[in-house]
């Protein structure tokens, strides 16, 4: 494996193929401002303040950004992020079908110096998948110690990463009055539990999908108003990517 020098890399994306990090230029990280995401006061809030905690040394949680597609959570990560990465975060980000790789990866990061967040954009699984138990290994750990300088951030748009089937809740048993779930039901919650903090995601209002509309240089008219928003319907729905998207559709004026 390619050892980076982390002092002047910031971020860098995993290339299983080769076996390698590879560095991202400065010119081309991609680190939204914080305050063009609209809507999402809360989660921004949040995650700030757990990626802040790691970055000082501080107890924090690994993130499950989970919810409506289209709605912020990757551009949350990417955002917070840049704010951090001047007091020392560095970003890892890998694919969800890499993540056999991801021990091998935590054994290249765990000694250095600095404190990474390694990133897993739209993550989900299939029951039985090597990735989860990978996956897992590095969350909590086996007989090592999970590093202590690495913290998970992931996206999904289920909230326990995995299907969630009625075969699965008709296994569960009710005992003298307790409700015990079946083995397909915990495996699942089994994942999803080991994240401490979990962020919900839902789509916009209309006059919070209007604002990003007019925060992409939209000048909002009435018919710019209307166009909008039927954009969004025959896009299945408000959301920040409709609303970036509708902005890239109209002509510079």
């Amino acid at each position: 494996m390619t050892r980076l020098d982390w002092s002047a890399t910031h971020a860098a994306l995993w290339r299983a193929r080769r076996q390698v990090l590879k560095a991202v230029a400065e010119a081309d990280l991609d680190t939204p401002p914080l305050e063009a995401l609209l809507g999402i006061e809360r989660q921004k809030a949040a995650l700030l303040d757990n990626l802040r905690r790691f970055t000082r040394g501080q107890p924090a949680n690994h993130a499950l950004l989970w919810g409506a597609r289209g709605c912020g959570k990757s551009s949350l990560v990417k955002a917070a992020f840049g704010v951090l990465r001047h007091e020392g975060l560095r970003l890892v980000q890998i694919d969800k079908e890499d993540l056999l790789d991801l021990p091998d990866l935590a054994d290249e990061l765990r000694h250095q110096p600095h404190r990474f967040l390694v990133f897993c954009d739209d993550l989900s699984f299939q029951p039985g998948e090597p990735a989860f138990r990978a996956l897992k290994t590095v969350l909590d750990g086996s007989i090592e110690r999970p590093p202590e300088n690495i913290l998970l951030a992931a996206t999904s748009n289920r909230r326990h990463l995995v299907p969630e089937r009625m075969a699965d809740n008709l296994a569960a048993t009710h005992v003298e009055g307790e409700l015990h779930l079946g083995d397909a039901s915990e495996e699942q919650l089994a994942l999803a539990d080991r994240f401490g903090l979990w962020l919900s995601f839902y789509p916009p209002d209309q006059d919070t999908f209007l604002a990003m509309v007019a925060g992409r240089g939209v000048q909002l008219d009435e018919q710019a108003r209307l166009e909008a928003i039927r954009f969004a319907t025959t896009r299945g729905g408000r959301s920040g990517r409709a609303a970036r998207q509708f902005g890239q559709s109209r002509s510079p004026d």
